[in-house]
């Protein structure tokens, strides 16, 4: 698997390294840097199969971890993105770089990643938009044999948004990056660029990459609350009340006083 995941990061990172994948992540990074640079803590994590194109340069966080396949460049912590060898509720921010696009078991993934959030920890996840331009092209691709998309099946917003759900995650937002893939030079990139601005302003679900901020949810404790009015009856109970004298008998002292 390791070998396998390895193929997966040179392959993937030899597309980002041509300038229509530059031009991506570059938005990319402008994107996340806002959240980024305001989110505070002691520990952030960014796992995925692109550890060489790291997204934690723009956060504050001064421990910064960098998870992946044993073997890649740039890894700090060689693990399993399902099993992470990390404690629970112990990092402050997440950063999922393509991780759920190319894992066997991307749900499961999701889950570890939650897992070691601490509470109201943000989740920030970068995934290919299969209902996109890039996503038919990606199929295309798949079923014409390339082997990083024959057996890949990037995650929609609406499965994950239910997932984040499942997993007790608030989701924030969702921004959609470069509804026309990122082709070209020249005319054609300017032009592709100013129908890309003008599609952005109306939040159009399509965009060939997507990122979803999430909050993980802290449940509220509820302690049952006693009515008073059993409170009372319940202090009660230790103290037995004189019996009231029935109505019509008169008392046997005060009759003995009057005969007198």
């Amino acid at each position: 698997m390791a070998q396998e995941f390895s193929e997966i990061s040179q392959q993937l990172e030899t597309w980002y390294a041509r300038d229509a994948g530059e031009r991506l992540f570059a938005e990319i990074r402008a994107r996340s840097r806002p959240l980024l640079e305001t989110a505070f803590g002691y520990h952030i994590l960014q796992l995925g199969p692109l550890p060489g194109r790291s997204l934690l340069n723009d956060s504050r966080i001064h421990h910064k971890i960098i998870a992946g396949a044993e073997g890649l460049g740039g890894v700090t912590l060689p693990c399993e993105c399902a099993e992470l060898p990390l404690e629970s509720d112990s990092i402050d921010i997440v950063v999922a770089l393509h991780t759920l696009d190319f894992c066997h078991n991307p749900h499961n993934c999701l889950r570890e990643m939650q897992r070691v959030l601490t509470p109201n920890g943000h989740l920030l996840i970068v995934g290919f938009n299969p209902y996109s331009l890039k996503g038919a092209s990606q199929r295309l691709r798949g079923a014409l044999g390339n082997s990083l998309w024959r057996t890949r099946r990037p995650v929609s917003q609406y499965r994950l948004t239910d997932w984040l759900h499942l997993v007790g995650c608030k989701v924030e937002c969702f921004d959609h990056l470069y509804p026309l893939p990122p082709w070209g030079s020249g005319r054609f990139h300017r032009t592709a660029a100013a129908l890309n601005a003008a599609l952005n302003r109306h939040q159009l679900p399509i965009g060939s990459v997507y990122l979803a901020h999430a909050i993980k949810q802290v449940p509220n404790i509820r302690r049952p609350v006693q009515r008073l009015a059993r409170r009372r009856s319940l202090i009660g109970l230790g103290v037995a009340n004189p019996a009231p004298t029935p109505s019509g008998m008169p008392n046997r002292q005060s009759s003995k006083n009057r005969a007198a």
